[in-house]
């Protein structure tokens, strides 16, 4: 791989300065690192390069045809829509992901929403910082119900490898797992319809893509079809659910609560629907689901792997 230069177009999201690059860099003659790049300045930037490596950056149609000596994009994720895959295919340029390497992250963090929803972790932490504890007549305090998990049934949306492993964990804790059809894809007898799921559950938990079938998948009427007791959570994309739905599906005191580490769009604007003060029972985490060290430096060892067995003949994770 003689005179491989290879250009890393936005590397902050991925590198908090605690990774070890050198795999990566030991595929190519050449790295070159930007922590951001702007739209109007991708196609200078990458000019020369025979591999582009991108997290969210978008590349379309004017940038390969400005790109000649494009041959590979190595995505630092998952999700490949920020690339014209038609555009790319075009002009003979291999796109290349990453794939499960958060698996374990993600599923903690899950578990951790769904945990902190159940024992009402951040009310009881507002109320100590309040003093509510200290002015209390008796040893503990217990203004906000507390829900026990074992014996509870998790609904799971999307059955893949998030999916799933989310669904071991909740099994661990005691809880009985229900998986549904989702919309788009040949039924399974061995799944639930959305109307025959969503009465059935304590807990509902997303792990799908963002696709035309599942945009808005959880809006009013399916969150109105949920227990009044029951909690929504979502790992997996922005979109899924209609924010304005959920954000007046709370405010009415149907559902027990909900949890999200995605919104629709990113970052986000204060006038999202969910992050106005007065919406109760609501965990917003920005988007870190999939963010421990051990999770990005696996995506390090898996660009570093696609780019190898690209230039070896055998593309691996390739998209399109």
């Amino acid at each position: 791989m003689s005179n491989l230069r290879a250009v890393f177009l936005d590397l902050s999201p991925l590198d908090q300065s605690d990774l070890d690059l050198s795999p990566l860099r030991a595929a190519f003659d050449e790295l070159v690192c930007h922590e951001q790049t702007a739209d109007t300045d991708i196609i200078e930037r990458l000019q020369g390069a025979e591999v582009a490596i991108v997290n969210k950056v978008n590349l379309g149609p004017a940038v390969f045809a400005a790109c000649p000596d494009l041959k590979l994009v190595l995505v630092a994720a998952t999700g490949v829509n920020n690339i014209d895959l038609e555009a790319a295919r075009q002009h003979g340029v291999t796109v290349c992901n990453c794939q499960a390497y958060g698996t374990a992250t993600v599923a903690q963090h899950t578990l951790t929403l769904l945990l902190a929803l159940a024992t009402r972790l951040p009310d009881y932490q507002a109320a100590v910082a309040r003093g509510r504890w200290q002015e209390s007549g008796q040893f503990c305090l217990l203004d906000f119900p507390i829900v026990e998990l074992d014996g509870k049934t998790l609904g799971v949306l999307g059955h893949g490898e998030l999916g799933s492993a989310v669904a071991r964990l909740a099994e661990a804790l005691g809880m009985r797992v229900l998986v549904g059809n989702l919309p788009g894809r040949p039924p399974r007898a061995d799944r639930l319809s959305l109307d025959e799921l969503l009465p059935q559950v304590d807990a509902l938990t997303l792990h799908c893509p963002l696709t035309e079938h599942t945009r808005n998948l959880i809006g009013a009427r399916q969150l109105q079809a949920m227990k009044p007791t029951a909690f929504i959570i979502n790992t997996a994309r922005g979109g899924l659910i209609d924010e304005q739905a959920l954000a007046d599906t709370l405010r009415h005191g149907h559902l027990g609560g909900a949890a999200t580490d995605v919104l629709t769009s990113e970052p986000p604007s204060n006038d999202n629907p969910l992050l106005a003060a007065d919406v109760p029972r609501l965990i917003v985490t920005p988007h870190s689901a999939w963010g421990s060290r051990e999770a990005r430096q696996r995506i390090v060892g898996q660009l570093s792997e696609n780019a190898r067995a690209f230039f070896s003949g055998s593309p691996m994770r390739q998209v399109g």
